[in-house]
């Protein structure tokens, strides 16, 4: 790998989330945590695993499988790890099926979206990096919470 100063790399958390690798701007994460005792909220969209209380603060935790359409079969385990996230002064945790590492990228090695991707994953994708032999698709956090409880999948 190329040396390169550390004011031209972006550091990126990597999480794997239904067989997808993303990355998430290190910047945007204040924790990652295993999320227990949540509590289920009456009448909220499907997305929305709970709330639970981390360290006095209540989160909600957001199933980022159903958020971003990527449930393939009911069979599979519930996400086991969340990334905490803080926006316009709320805390969410984003549940996630695992958490890789810390990859410091460069720039310029980030690939726009391709122009077939479909409409709704250029919302929420800020480009893609290549990574030995798989792509890295970058979320727009901003844009994965405003969704609101739109899903992925048509």
């Amino acid at each position: 790998m190329q040396k390169t100063s550390t004011d031209d790399v972006t550091e990126y958390v990597t999480v794997l989330i239904g067989g997808q690798l993303f990355g998430l701007p290190i910047s945007r994460v204040q924790d990652v945590f295993m999320p227990d005792r949540l509590t289920r909220v009456p009448l909220s969209h499907p997305d929305i695993a709970g709330v639970l209380n981390l360290r006095g603060r209540i989160v909600t935790a957001i199933d980022m499988r159903l958020r971003l359409g990527l449930v393939r079969d009911s069979s599979e385990s519930k996400p086991a790890m969340a990334v905490g996230i803080e926006s316009r002064g709320e805390s969410y945790g984003l549940l996630i099926d695992s958490v890789g590492e810390v990859l410091k990228l460069s720039p310029e090695s980030r690939e726009q979206n391709p122009i077939n991707l479909d409409p709704r994953w250029g919302r929420v994708s800020g480009g893609v990096h290549r990574l030995d032999g798989q792509l890295m698709v970058i979320l727009d956090v901003d844009a994965v919470l405003a969704m609101g409880g739109e899903q992925m999948a048509a």
